[in-house]
């Protein structure tokens, strides 16, 4: 199988985390506390999880669903921790509604103490 187009060079990725990590991530140590910083889900969740859409977008008629993923949090206080979401869309544009007649994916797991990239 070939690489995938949209895939970038390890260190790009290592910069943006640094990047994130000197910039809005010291305002989480401002606050006081650490948040967690990366979430991890099984390559077969994550393989369900698009079957899932793929088959229920195509149900729904949409042709080229995609998935968007959220910034969340666990909690409404400024104590809980961060999470992610994954919801599916009714297209692949930045513009694209979400496809609510699909639910999202959660419960991946999330490093504790935080993880370095």
């Amino acid at each position: 199988m070939a690489k995938p187009q949209n895939c970038i060079p390890v260190q790009d990725a290592k910069d943006m985390y640094n990047n994130w990590k000197n910039s809005r991530g010291k305002d989480l140590k401002a606050k006081g506390y650490k948040d967690v910083n990366d979430f991890t889900f099984s390559l077969a969740e994550m393989q369900e999880f698009v079957a899932y859409v793929a088959e229920e977008s195509s149900n729904a008629g949409i042709l080229n669903p995609g998935i968007r993923i959220y910034f969340a949090a666990t909690g409404e206080d400024s104590q809980s921790t961060a999470a992610v979401f994954l919801a599916p869309t009714t297209g692949t544009s930045s513009n694209s509604g979400n496809n609510y007649n699909v639910e999202p994916l959660n419960r991946g797991t999330n490093g504790w103490p935080p993880n370095a990239y």
